[in-house]
């Protein structure tokens, strides 16, 4: 178990570290691989702005918008819209329409795997959201054109909570008893792109609530809360052992328990 958990970080440190260079520059550079469509040639994003005006205004200033693709001669070859889409040429030849001749990442994941090659190799990972199954796409989650990537826009309290609330609305729900973790994210204790733990979580077993909850009063013990837990994380995790089983809050127990 521990050998296959140093693989994987050590494929996420790599990944992450080809990722910026790839894409971490000043200018938002990208200079391969490219978003190709065969015979297509690129266009320019003020044409795309002919049919797609409403998305191209806000989308201009975003950080995906100020994306470029260069040619061997350094020269700009694509920009914003082009650099995930491909070149638009034939899309625009053929009058549009969705699919026609135009890279969809709501469909391929790879377009948006180009840059963000860490949250490729997450998704390698044991457990995941099943995006490399084509059961989930990026833009599930993510607004691509958006100021915020956040999918559930207009929101700027728990707008994270909010996009999983979409599946996951039983856990992300409000309750009478919160779980203050839940206040900063959901992704406070799961990693939503990928984890070698079950249930994508951060952290193994207790590792995860101690991270917040410890407080080591003598060599040996562990008090949490002015009780001794000592005993009790023995016998298992802290919501395993019979104890905390609301871990995303409860309507009857201040203590996390239903």
């Amino acid at each position: 178990m521990r050998k296959n958990r140093v693989r994987s970080e050590f494929i996420l440190s790599m990944a992450a570290f080809i990722s910026v260079i790839a894409c971490a520059t000043s200018e938002k550079m990208v200079v391969a691989p490219r978003a190709m469509i065969k015979g297509a040639d690129y266009v320019g994003q003020e044409t795309c702005a002919l049919c797609h005006e409403e998305i191209v205004t806000d989308f201009r200033y975003t950080d995906h918008g100020r994306i470029r693709i260069s040619g061997a001669d350094e020269r700009v070859k694509g920009q914003g819209c082009e650099a995930c889409h491909g070149p638009g040429s034939l899309h625009l030849e053929a009058g549009g329409g969705r699919g026609t001749y135009i890279l969809n990442p709501g469909k391929d994941p790879e377009t948006c795997f180009q840059c963000h090659l860490a949250v490729k190799a997450r998704f390698s990972l044991q457990y995941r959201h099943p995006v490399m199954e084509n059961r989930m796409s990026c833009p599930d989650c993510h607004n691509p054109h958006g100021k915020d990537i956040y999918k559930v826009a207009g929101r700027y309290v728990g707008r994270e909570n909010d996009v999983c609330m979409q599946c996951h609305r039983e856990q992300a729900r409000h309750r009478v008893f919160e779980h203050e973790a839940l206040r900063d994210g959901c992704t406070t204790c799961h990693n939503v792109h990928g984890s070698i733990n079950d249930k994508m979580l951060i952290e193994r077993d207790n590792n995860l609530c101690l991270k917040c909850h410890a407080q080591l009063s003598t060599p040996g013990m562990i008090v949490i809360g002015d009780f001794s837990h000592t005993t009790r994380l023995a016998q298992g995790t802290c919501w395993s052992a019979g104890c905390h089983t609301a871990v995303h809050g409860s309507d009857l127990n201040a203590h996390l328990r239903y």
